[in-house]
């Protein structure tokens, strides 16, 4: 069941420079939230904060309130990879496990968490890849490397590996940025079936991407050289591209600053 995320006042350090401050919102569930905003504002950060992998670097700190449908994933004694396991994250640059196989790049997540049985990896496998529209392409060459799949393929195939565990959430950073046309389209067809299922969230960079797949856009942005990046607006995306609230969101969609 895709769940609801709320933030109230999250801030974010890498050490003593602080990343992000107060940033508030609503992540509604089988939706699609897109975080736009210029570079170095803060947004994957943020993003990294919805599943704790923000404090997997060393000297980092999160301030504020994320909850996963009430629960607070920071609270005393939530398990951080119980949090990565129920949020899954999609990475920039697509990252199979290179020394696996298609099959075992699917099924290593499912694995870590204890299923040992075949026939349970093979369904879970399966499903996955049939999830992210890639079990066509595959199914007869599992045992291949993952490595040695196109950029777009390889991107469906880390969908696949996410989804195998039956995350909730899908945290996605930049996941189009090093994909030719046709396979961002195919990665966007593919969002926008996920959400079906899923709770999703993607930091692009590409607003015509945002105004595409999302239902709702977040716009960020920093005051000046050194300063924390901030939520300045959140709303629906056809109100953010077309009649947005501030005058900082209309300047950055229209070009005349970002």
């Amino acid at each position: 069941m895709a769940k609801r995320i709320a933030c109230v006042d999250v801030s974010a350090w890498y050490g003593k420079t602080k990343a992000i401050e107060d940033v508030s919102m609503v992540i509604e569930p089988k939706s699609i939230t897109a975080l736009i905003g210029p570079s170095g504002c803060g947004k994957s950060t943020f993003l990294r904060t919805l599943n704790r992998m923000h404090e997997v670097q060393p000297r980092t700190r999160v301030e504020g309130r994320i909850t996963l449908d009430d629960v607070d994933v920071y609270g005393p004694g939530v398990d951080p990879v119980s949090v990565r396991r129920t949020i899954g994250m999609v990475f920039q640059r697509a990252n199979p496990f290179p020394t696996m196989s298609i099959y075992d790049n699917v099924a290593s997540g499912l694995k870590l968490n204890g299923v040992k049985k075949k026939s349970e990896l093979d369904a879970a496998v399966e499903r996955s890849l049939q999830g992210a529209n890639l079990w066509r392409e595959v199914s007869t060459r599992l045992n291949r490397p993952g490595a040695g799949l196109s950029g777009g393929q390889q991107q469906r195939l880390c969908i696949a590996r996410a989804i195998a565990v039956e995350p909730e959430v899908l945290l996605m950073d930049e996941p189009c940025s090093a994909l030719d046309p046709i396979s961002t389209l195919a990665i966007e067809d593919l969002m926008i079936e996920l959400k079906d299922s899923y709770t999703i969230v993607i930091v692009t960079h590409n607003m015509q991407q945002a105004a595409r797949v999302s239902d709702t856009t977040g716009f960020f942005t920093i005051d000046g050289p050194g300063t924390p990046g901030r939520l300045v607006e959140i709303d629906s995306t056809p109100k953010i591209f077309s009649n947005p609230t501030e005058k900082r969101t209309e300047d950055y969609i229209t070009g005349r600053f970002g």
